[in-house]
């Protein structure tokens, strides 16, 4: 799945770039929709984000497209690999900015873990 976003003056830190927070945010954001599509009806939580990585400061302006595709699936358990593309203004090429594996379980109405659908 694929989607965009556009980096506005609300999203940047005291230095003028993107918050990471605001990006970890976005992250957890279109992991969750990409999980929710794919196993609708299901109650899914983030457990978890493994090697998380920026690589590159994120400009104002910049349009940036989050890549996200399921890389595991366990018996309640999905992982998905994020990776954040950005097309700074003026520029004719992405940069790869930021990438991270999301982990989601699904739980029941109790909150503990259920069985996914295969």
């Amino acid at each position: 799945m694929e989607n965009f976003t556009l980096v506005r003056p609300e999203h940047l830190n005291h230095h003028g770039y993107l918050f990471g927070g605001v990006m970890l945010k976005w992250v957890d954001e279109n992991a969750w929709m990409a999980a929710a599509r794919e196993f609708p009806g299901c109650t899914l939580v983030t457990v978890g984000m493994d090697d998380i990585r920026f690589t590159q400061r994120v400009d104002n302006g910049s349009i940036l497209r989050f890549k996200v595709e399921r890389q595991r699936q366990g018996r309640s358990s999905v992982t998905y690999m994020v990776n954040v593309l950005a097309d700074v203004p003026g520029a004719t090429t992405e940069t790869e900015v930021f990438k991270t594996r999301v982990t989601f379980v699904r739980v029941d109405s109790e909150g503990k873990p259920c069985s996914l659908p295969r």
